[in-house]
């Protein structure tokens, strides 16, 4: 491993999922410099100047220059992005797996915030919140209108300060106020149980810095009680991605010692990287290894691996280690397709920039950008089939993509008449009553792909997709039909 632990910046390889999110990997920054285009940068100098000059008004010569910064950076592709002080504290947020605030998990229903659930030991935890309970006011506004990112910006703040959040609870007909102290918390980013006798669930929701601790003691929870496990169903579903260390740490979970993970390659020399399913690629710090706990029954255990459009990034990484290794069969959707690298460098105390650096490859050496991981088993989303599917952004949607680098992509002509019919089903199904268009929750006894998981470990029939189509790129299409 060697200069892969010589960590002078971060880089990411993240998805969106309703935000940009971010894989780390640990790189050694660039040597030397390319030659500047002096000429070029010559009239970029004279724009400035006859902004400053000419514009009808002042324009701060700070934020021409942050403009400037953005734009080269936004004109790459979709995931390079330069961090102004507040994005850059919001990035280390997002990837620490830690905040400041309340502590609860939520969703919208009815315009209102929803608490799914509130974090164990935190400020709501112990103020009493509980799942289903609406949140109707936030200090003196009123949530609806709100979205639901401008509702938690408004419950985070500074640490000791106080937030009123004005509750109604539907079961006991009644609406009371509730002031909350924020405090840092941490997020949970694994849950799991024991589903029936000798099966289990068990779902990572993003790969933070805690995810493999978290994951390692919940495994060794499932297996207190129950120590004859016969299947496991690992759920990433809608998991954006997060920290790569933390990916080749759950593939090394189940994998046999030190055989590939992932491979990375760009144009630096140190974007030339294959990690393994060994403590050196995996532990962020010396010291003893995070599995070393888990039981060995685990890299044995028959295993299905929980996917869809929303797995991205170091999902895939998992997904794609699992399924080339023959260790898991893949069941779901086909994922987001993001297989591309960032790097994260500081610019200074409190601003950085995140660029591209770099694909990353399964260890069979497929590229997975911008076509995603292809399940072994399609299994829709629902009895009655993925109706919305088609609406989800995937990473071959996004302006400016980045291609897989394995040949040329294939535009679906019928892709767009599928999202105008799935549009025409969401409107229908947004005249329904609040009650009968909730989606099952994800390990409730109504999920029907966890159900599907179930069977195949059984060996008992499974209900495959019939009508779920396969994004593949030109030469590879090319490649299966001759």
């Amino acid at each position: 491993m060697g200069q892969k632990l010589k960590i002078t910046g971060w880089v990411a390889a993240g998805a969106v999922a309703g935000a940009l999110t971010t894989v780390s990997l640990q790189t050694v920054a660039r040597g030397a410099l390319a030659p500047l285009p002096l000429e070029e940068l010559q009239q970029l100098a004279a724009v400035f100047g006859m902004v400053k000059s000419d514009y009808v008004e002042p324009v701060d010569e700070k934020k021409l220059i942050t403009d400037a910064i953005s734009g080269m950076v936004a004109g790459l592709d979709p995931h390079s992005q330069y961090f102004d002080k507040k994005a850059f504290k919001e990035f280390r947020e997002g990837t620490s797996g830690r905040f400041v605030g309340v502590g609860i998990e939520i969703s919208q229903e009815d315009g209102l915030v929803k608490v799914v659930s509130p974090i164990e030991g935190s400020p709501a935890f112990r103020a009493g919140l509980k799942p289903g309970d609406l949140i109707t006011k936030i200090d003196d506004t009123a949530v609806k209108g709100l979205t639901l990112n401008d509702a938690v910006k408004r419950m985070r703040g500074e640490a000791g300060t106080k937030v009123l959040l004005t509750i109604f609870r539907k079961d006991e007909s009644r609406t009371f106020p509730v002031t909350i102290t924020r405090e840092e918390i941490r997020t949970q980013s694994v849950r799991g149980k024991v589903i029936e006798p000798g099966y289990a669930w068990i779902r990572l929701s993003q790969f933070q810095e805690r995810t493999v601790a978290d994951f390692v003691k919940k495994l060794e929870e499932i297996y207190k009680q129950e120590p004859n496990l016969k299947g496991l169903v690992l759920d990433l579903r809608n998991d954006p991605g997060g920290l790569l260390d933390a990916a080749v740490a759950v593939s090394a979970a189940f994998l046999p010692a030190n055989v590939t993970v992932v491979s990375t390659d760009g144009q630096l020399a140190e974007s030339k990287q294959v990690y393994k399913a060994t403590p050196a690629d995996y532990q962020r710090r010396s010291g003893s290894d995070p599995l070393r706990g888990l039981p060995a029954a685990l890299k044995t255990v028959p295993l299905v691996v929980l996917v869809n459009e929303g797995s991205a990034s170091a999902s895939e990484i998992v997904a794609g280690a699992l399924q080339d290794h023959k260790r898991a069969t893949i069941m779901g959707s086909q994922t987001f397709g993001k297989g591309s690298v960032q790097t994260v460098r500081p610019l200074g105390p409190d601003t950085g920039l995140k660029i591209t650096t770099a694909r990353y490859y399964t260890p069979s050496g497929t590229s997975i950008q911008a076509r995603g991981i292809v399940p072994n088993v399609l299994i829709d989303e629902t009895a009655e089939g993925s109706p919305y599917a088609a609406l989800r952004m995937r990473e071959a949607d996004l302006e400016k993509h980045l291609s897989s680098g394995q040949g040329p992509e294939v535009k679906d002509p019928e892709r767009e008449k599928a999202r105008d019919e799935a549009r025409k089903r969401l409107e229908e199904e947004a005249k329904k009553p609040p009650q009968d268009r909730k989606v099952p929750e994800f390990g409730s006894d109504k999920d029907f792909p966890l159900i599907q998981a179930l069977n195949q470990l059984k060996g008992q029939p499974v209900i495959a997709s019939k009508t779920q189509v396969i994004v593949e790129n030109k030469e590879e299409k090319e490649k299966s039909e001759n």
